[in-house]
C-alpha cells in the first residue's frame, strides 16, 4: 500500500505538518492512558508550551501507520517543526537540561527533575477481559 493511498497515514503526516508541536499520546492531555504520556504532557504543561495531540488507542493503525512514519517504535512520540524529538525519556531529559525548552521556543522553568505526572481527574477507565 503506498502512502498516496493509505489515508490513515496520509492523515497522520498532515497533523505533522500542520501543527508546530505534536504529542501522539495514549489519552488525551486531560487524561493520559499510560505514564510514559503522562510524564510528556506534564513536562509540555510544566513549561506551558502549546502542543496538540493525537489519541492513538482508538484505532490500532494509527500506531502502526506513526511508527512506519518515524521510525521510532514506543508511545509517546512528540514532534516538533515537522521533526521527530523522542519519547518520554528523551522529553524527559531534555526537560530536565532545559534543551526542550530551547527546542520549543519556550521559556524554561527552574525545576531540575521532570515533572512527575499529577492525578487531574479520575484514572482512566481500566477493562478487564473476563470473556474467555
Amino acid at each position: 500500500m503506498s502512502s498516496d493511498t493509505n489515508p490513515i497515514r496520509d492523515a497522520i503526516a498532515e497533523a505533522i505538518r500542520d501543527n508546530k508541536t505534536i504529542l501522539f499520546m495514549k489519552g488525551t492531555p486531560e487524561q493520559p492512558a499510560c505514564g510514559f504520556s503522562a510524564r510528556t504532557v506534564a513536562a509540555l504543561q510544566a513549561l506551558d508550551a502549546p502542543f496538540a495531540a493525537v489519541d492513538i488507542l482508538p484505532d490500532p493503525r494509527i500506531r502502526q501507520e506513526l511508527s512506519a512514519i518515524s521510525n521510532w517504535p514506543t508511545i509517546p512520540q512528540l514532534f516538533f517543526d515537522g521533526e521527530l524529538i523522542g519519547g518520554a525519556d528523551i522529553v524527559a531529559e531534555m526537560f530536565e537540561s532545559g534543551e526542550l525548552a530551547d527546542t520549543l521556543g519556550v521559556a524554561p522553568v527552574d525545576t531540575a527533575p521532570a515533572p512527575e505526572a499529577t492525578a487531574s481527574g479520575p484514572a482512566p477507565l481500566g477493562i478487564e477481559n473476563r470473556l474467555s
